[in-house]
């Protein structure tokens, strides 16, 4: 979004919203302000750890993770390791570098990310599959887990890449099947509120949050098990790409350039895989009618 276009959706906001908006614009702006910590170099990038599949739970908090961590038997001893990013564009730029294409090139890269489709060169890639091109669940407003599970079987069964990455959007919102009780429309205007957004204007309160985000956690985790019992992975590393601020520091989300600990800092777990053939994966391919902006809109980006 350029200077002009903040400057239009800012006054809409307060022309609707008033002394709300007011507050939505200066939220807004304080945000923005991490962008200025972009060109920093920090964090482990993942290829410099040792993995043949990756497995990345989008916006997923060390604590978060660790409190379901008994629920799993595949989740063992859960470190703290920083990350490249504070957002996933952020995070695929400064991942996916020329200095480790031989790397690139080896992997598969299975994502229902949004932002690889401004971010990254698929042809750098020795597999580039978008799932939310054509897996995109309108009702939802998200990929759900099942649909990432059965394309990175069928990417591993028949690709059989040295590294597969299998990019998942949960836990990050929208919170699958969460009624928040007020207009939270992901495909109306810029104005509607996100679950993160009702959280900083205390429209829920934090436990209630923090019970979805579990929630949505264990809706990831649970296709996890099927994943990792349908693809051969002797090493497998489960990680996310950021984490989210709940408010630490005044700071909600996770803006570009974020350096709170509550956002840079990421889960990293290994377990093993075996492939023992208990899951045929359903391919629906099916392009919905909603554009790029849309979706990320539906994951609470604007512009």
């Amino acid at each position: 979004m350029g200077f002009d276009d903040w400057v239009s959706v800012s006054a809409e906001k307060i022309r609707k919203k008033g002394a709300e908006g007011l507050g939505d614009v200066a939220y807004d702006l304080y945000a923005g302000l991490w962008w200025l910590a972009w060109p920093l170099p920090r964090g482990t990038n993942v290829y410099e750890r040792e993995w043949d599949l990756l497995v990345i739970l989008d916006a997923c908090r060390v604590d978060l993770l660790r409190s379901v961590a008994d629920e799993y038997e595949f989740l063992g001893d859960i470190e703290r390791v920083e990350s490249v990013g504070s957002m996933s564009k952020e995070w695929m730029a400064k991942t996916f570098t020329d200095e480790y294409a031989d790397e690139v090139a080896e992997t598969a890269y299975v994502t229902s990310n949004v932002f690889s489709e401004r971010i990254l060169d698929g042809d750098r890639f020795g597999t580039f599959e978008e799932v939310w091109r054509d897996g995109w669940d309108e009702a939802a407003g998200t990929v759900l887990p099942r649909t990432m599970t059965d394309r990175a079987i069928q990417t591993a069964r028949q690709d059989d890449p040295d590294r597969l990455i299998v990019h998942y959007v949960q836990p990050h919102h929208p919170f699958v099947g969460l009624d928040l009780g007020f207009d939270a429309d992901p495909f109306g205007p810029a104005l509607s509120d996100t679950v993160v957004d009702a959280l900083r204007k205390d429209k829920i309160d934090r436990e209630t949050f923090w019970d979805a985000y579990q929630d949505n956690l264990r809706l990831v985790l649970d296709d996890l098990e099927l994943l990792l019992s349908n693809v051969d992975a002797d090493r497998v590393a489960i990680t996310a790409d950021h984490g989210d601020a709940l408010g630490e520091w005044g700071i909600y989300d996770h803006p570009v350039g974020c350096l709170h600990p509550a956002v840079r800092t990421v889960p990293w777990t290994t377990t093993t895989a075996t492939d023992r053939e208990t899951h045929d994966p359903e391919i629906d391919r099916e392009t919905g009618d909603s554009d790029v902006e849309d979706r990320l809109q539906a994951l609470g980006y604007v512009g």
